[in-house]
């Protein structure tokens, strides 16, 4: 069984980046698609990103396309979220999810595995 831990979180000034990384435990990351979330205080829990098994399709949220990058390592059984020209309305908790199927979901009812969540916190 595969299991997921953030890291990467922080308080970053508008304008500035942070990359977000999710390793995984267990020898079957390679098959798994992963999708980034985010939720807000009081808001739902809402899709940021997601790439499949191969990294061969890779889905984002249209708040955040030319901004933020998702990749993975497998390898290093790693994905990540690059995160560029952070806005205030970016602040939230961050989740990773991992989808045994191996396809990317928009949709976190998808996802079989998540991670812990992880702050980002955007603010002058």
């Amino acid at each position: 069984q595969v299991q997921l831990l953030e890291s990467g979180g922080g308080l970053v000034r508008p304008g500035g980046s942070l990359r977000l990384s999710c390793a995984a435990s267990g020898r079957s990351f390679a098959d798994y698609a992963m999708g980034w979330f985010r939720q807000a205080p009081g808001k739902e829990r809402e899709f940021v990103a997601a790439i499949n098994w191969s990294a061969g399709r890779i889905y984002y949220a249209d708040n955040v396309k030319g901004r933020f990058t998702i990749f993975r390592d497998n390898g290093k059984s790693t994905a990540y979220l690059q995160m560029n020209s952070l806005k205030p309305e970016d602040t939230a908790v961050y989740y990773c999810a991992g989808s045994q199927e191996g396809i990317a979901r928009v949709d976190p009812r998808e996802y079989d595995l998540w991670g812990q969540g992880t702050q980002v916190t955007v603010s002058s």
